[in-house]
């Protein structure tokens, strides 16, 4: 990518189905990408189609991908299936991750071991593909999350799972750079979606909200913008992790 816009280019959007991945490759489009849409399982697949249909509306070219990505066979996949029905990929961006709010003292092995394989290990392998087959100039953007700078309970398999991912971006961007790919990680505050009310009482989401600006959670809304952003304009931006959260929290 030698000039800083998405016109013309091709995106690769993991968890790209609805809520923010959802956003990001309806605006890609908007901006005059073709965009790849990956959704994880059957559930997801109506939401996949419908964005499928945003995209080409825009009149971008658009497919729908769906993959496990906690088996690095189904990266390797997912990108090569990109490839052959968009051409090389210009920015990959991924949006996948598992929330989870319980004690220490009740986490089973298998919830941890699923934890890290969907935050961590999928991230990584995302990573291990982009670096392999983007194009020169590439951009690589993943969604970690504003607990990496909190302190508090419950959190410890997820800010957990989430935290390598801020190691695994540092390393990327000093190995791709020679090809003029940067990497970056976006940790948004606690998101105004179903996956954050799930794990939440309505007390403590009062209070989350009470911590940032206006008194609201983030949301897609905010941090889409600022995902085109580092795909485009932001591009001199990259081994860093951008909080965006409305004052919620830093480091």
């Amino acid at each position: 990518m030698t000039e800083h816009t998405l016109m013309g280019k091709n995106l690769l959007v993991a968890g790209g189905a609805k809520n923010l991945g959802g956003l990001i490759a309806r605006q890609a489009a908007e901006a005059g990408a073709n965009v790849a849409i990956h959704y994880n399982s059957e559930p997801s697949r109506a939401d996949a189609e419908a964005t499928l249909a945003a995209v080409q509306h825009a009149g971008g070219t658009g497919v729908v991908l769906q993959g496990d990505l906690t088996v690095p066979a189904n990266v390797a996949r997912l990108f090569a299936d990109a490839e052959a029905a968009l051409g090389t990929i210009d920015v990959a961006v991924n949006t996948v991750g598992k929330v989870l709010r319980k004690p220490i003292v009740e986490t089973t092995e298998d919830e941890y071991d699923e934890m890290f394989d969907v935050n961590a290990k999928a991230a990584y392998f995302f990573l291990r593909e982009a670096g392999t087959r983007l194009a020169d100039g590439g951009r690589i953007i993943t969604i970690v999350t504003s607990l990496l700078g909190a302190f508090t309970d419950g959190y410890s398999t997820y800010a957990g799972g989430k935290s390598p991912v801020e190691h695994f971006t540092r390393a990327a961007a000093k190995e791709f750079a020679g090809r003029g790919i940067s990497v970056t990680a976006v940790a948004p505050g606690p998101m105004d979606t179903p996956f954050f009310y799930g794990q939440e009482t309505p007390e403590r989401v009062e209070f989350h909200k009470s911590q940032a600006m206006g008194g609201r959670l983030t949301r897609i809304e905010d941090i889409a913008p600022i995902v085109r952003f580092l795909a485009t304009e932001g591009w001199w931006i990259t081994g860093q992790t951008i909080f965006a959260n409305g004052g919620y929290t830093t480091r």
